[in-house]
């Protein structure tokens, strides 16, 4: 599908397997010309023309349209010419090697392997892709647009982690302008396309029939498309193939998985069934023949324990009745026969299984002789007679030779007192079984009554052992009852404790507030007072500055007319300021009076000045019609009571309004 060029290696345009004519090789002055683009040249959709250079190994380039020569297959000096030139290792007719001092590495620098002439088609095949060879993309041309590959200095286009059973690929970089069909035209060769799910911001979603399709898409991930000889931007992009998630693909995945697990289940059971034993085969049904031919086999000494069994599944299975009750009885009685058969058997084997012990009593008791022996050798070889005249290591090893003996010798004696005290103790109960049946008889009459009341015994004991874990139980689940209604009544307790502890806090942050908003009425209650007491006392003070004003004009008004011209002018003289006074007085109304001495008031409690809002918020308490204009113009009128000063720069400058009676009196 794809063209890919190898390093060392071009592409052939015939079938060197069905090629039956003589190789024919390029001259000197031939080169070989190939096409390839450029990702960094200056045009990608120009070809230049690359020379081939000579390799440094002296070795010519193949060129199928150069001038060709016929080169018989005769002759030897020419053939391995050729090869030699090829870089091959040059081979006779016969395989064997022409140049006995050929260097391998030579071919193994142009990439091609040893060849042997005898192959047809002078076996001149293109080699399997070595992993470290780099593999060059070529131009890809479709119908309706051409497909540039990426730089191949260039790292590999990043890719995210294959999701299981991924068939659909992710593509970016679509130009603006392409449709679904070109879309289809470009991916349709790497192999059937399902689906194509295209999106308006030039990406798409292509989903294939089979998951090594998504391996040949991502092949095309960095070329560059160009739609056409188009050069618009809208007719160009750079593709970027990923491995998509999608759902469909997952639950493929999934049901594929559990088949072959039902398949690997199904294979298992079936490697089971075959390991399992054979079932014994079905027990034939009784019948009169059946009988005269398992009788015959309880006879036969080989046939015995089939013949039991059989005999054993018609007694369960409820065949004997009055009508075959006497053969059920005979075979019965051939089964008793063989008794006596197995008595003999068992005491045959013991006898055996005594002459073994004797023959391995003997055997260990030579070994244990010999042991001795050896004990005795390295006893006497440590004595200082023997002893001085060997080295430190051959002293070291007897002496640990001599621990290992000991140490086996030990163990066999121990195993053999260990089988004389076992013979024995089979003597001891051999003669405390001789006495007489008679004692026999009535110590088994004994010995059954008390295993009967043993049996009883531990039957009640079993059922008061059944009685006290019942009751145990019991005890266990009541007390699990009570224990849940202790903690459900303890953790009820605890809820209404902390409900209480949050009501007395809140009732107590409640009398807090209670007793802030007291005081607080209590304050403000004390400065109405105070301002009423100070209304009072200047409401008495202009009342007798007016009395005393009345006084001194009729005082005036009934002075004598005869008096002397120069107390008249005294007089009028007096009597001119005071009526200036009056007349040219900043305060007009009684109200302007107490407005002037209340503010005057909190000035003087304000020693550093405040603003006219703060004033006439104080005094919006006592009166809410008094606005700040009204304040302002009578303050502004009593320049010797008050002063405005500004403080603060900027964004910062407030005015402030201070009390300066004091100093307007001393000025006066």
């Amino acid at each position: 599908m794809f063209l890919v060029q190898y390093a060392g290696l071009n592409h052939l345009s015939f079938d060197p397997a069905s090629n039956s004519k003589s190789l024919q090789f390029g001259s000197l002055s031939g080169a070989c010309v190939s096409e390839s683009p450029t990702e960094n040249g200056s045009d990608p959709g120009k070809k230049r023309k690359r020379t081939n250079v000579p390799p440094a190994d002296g070795g010519r380039n193949l060129s199928l349209d150069s001038i060709s020569m016929g080169l018989p297959m005769s002759d030897p000096t020419a053939w391995a010419t050729a090869m030699n030139n090829l870089g091959m290792a040059p081979m006779g007719m016969t395989g064997q090697p022409l140049l006995p001092d050929f260097d391998p590495a030579l071919g193994m620098m142009t990439g091609i392997p040893p060849i042997n002439p005898m192959m047809p088609g002078l076996g001149i095949v293109p080699p399997p892709i070595p992993p470290d060879m780099p593999a060059v993309k070529e131009i890809i041309h479709c119908k309706s647009c051409t497909l540039f590959p990426p730089n191949p200095h260039l790292p590999p286009p990043a890719t995210r982690e294959r999701p299981p059973g991924c068939k659909t690929v992710f593509v970016g970089g679509l130009p603006e302008n392409g449709t679904e069909q070109i879309i289809m035209e470009v991916f349709e060769q790497c192999g059937e396309v399902i689906a194509i799910r295209k999106s308006k911001k030039n990406f798409c979603h292509i989903r294939f029939a089979e998951e090594f399709m998504v391996d040949k898409a991502l092949y095309l991930s960095g070329y560059r498309i160009r739609l056409g000889s188009s050069t618009d931007k809208k007719d160009t992009g750079r593709l970027h193939v990923d491995f998509a998630q999608a759902r469909d693909d997952l639950y493929e995945w999934e049901c594929k998985q559990r088949m072959l697990a039902r398949e690997e289940r199904h294979r298992r059971r079936l490697e089971e069934e075959r390991f399992h034993p054979p079932s014994p085969p079905p027990v034939v049904h009784y019948s009169d023949h059946e009988c005269s031919i398992v009788a015959e086999k309880l006879k036969d000494d080989t046939k015995f324990s089939e013949a039991v069994q059989t005999l054993l599944t018609w007694i369960e299975r409820g065949e004997v009745n009055r009508r075959t009750a006497n053969n059920f009885y005979s075979m019965i009685q051939s089964a008793n026969s063989h008794i006596r058969r197995l008595v003999n058997e068992k005491a045959a084997h013991e006898k055996e299984m005594e002459e073994a012990k004797e023959k391995f009593k003997l055997a260990l008791s030579g070994i244990l002789v010999q042991f001795e022996q050896i004990v005795a050798v390295y006893h006497s070889a440590s004595k200082q007679k023997a002893w001085d005249h060997f080295t430190k290591a051959q002293r070291k090893n007897i002496s640990v030779w001599c621990k290992q003996a000991e140490e086996i010798r030990n163990i066999h004696n121990d195993e053999l007192m260990g089988i004389r005290r076992e013979e024995e103790m089979e003597m001891s109960d051999e003669e405390i079984e001789d006495p007489s049946e008679m004692k026999e008889t009535d110590e088994s009459a004994l010995v059954s009554q008390v295993e009967a009341l043993k049996e009883e015994n531990d039957s009640l004991r079993w059922q008061l052992d059944a009685y006290r874990n019942e009751v145990e139980l019991l005890k266990q689940e009541h007390g699990k009852a009570s224990r849940d209604e202790d903690t459900t009544k303890e953790q009820q307790l605890k809820l209404l404790q902390q409900a209480l502890q949050g009501m007395q806090q809140h009732l107590l942050k409640v009398q807090d507030e209670y007793k802030k908003r007291e005081a607080e009425l209590e304050k403000v209650k004390e400065d109405k007072l105070k301002i009423e007491t100070l209304l009072e006392t200047l409401k008495e003070q202009q009342s007798v500055a007016n009395e005393e004003d009345k006084e001194r004009d009729v005082t005036d008004g009934q002075g004598n007319e005869s008096s002397m011209p120069r107390v008249c002018a005294c007089s009028q003289e007096k009597e001119c300021p005071v009526e200036k006074t009056l007349s040219n007085s900043p305060v007009k109304s009684e109200r302007e009076a107490l407005l002037v001495g209340i503010i005057s008031t909190f000035l003087h409690v304000h020693p550093f000045g405040a603003s006219i809002e703060y004033i006439c918020s104080y005094l919006q308490r006592l009166d809410s019609k008094i606005c700040t204009t009204e304040v302002e113009v009578l303050m502004t009128r009593l320049q010797t009571t008050f002063k405005q000063e500004l403080s603060g720069v900027g964004a910062s400058l407030e005015k402030k309004w201070k009390f300066c009676g004091f100093d307007g009196l001393k000025m006066t």
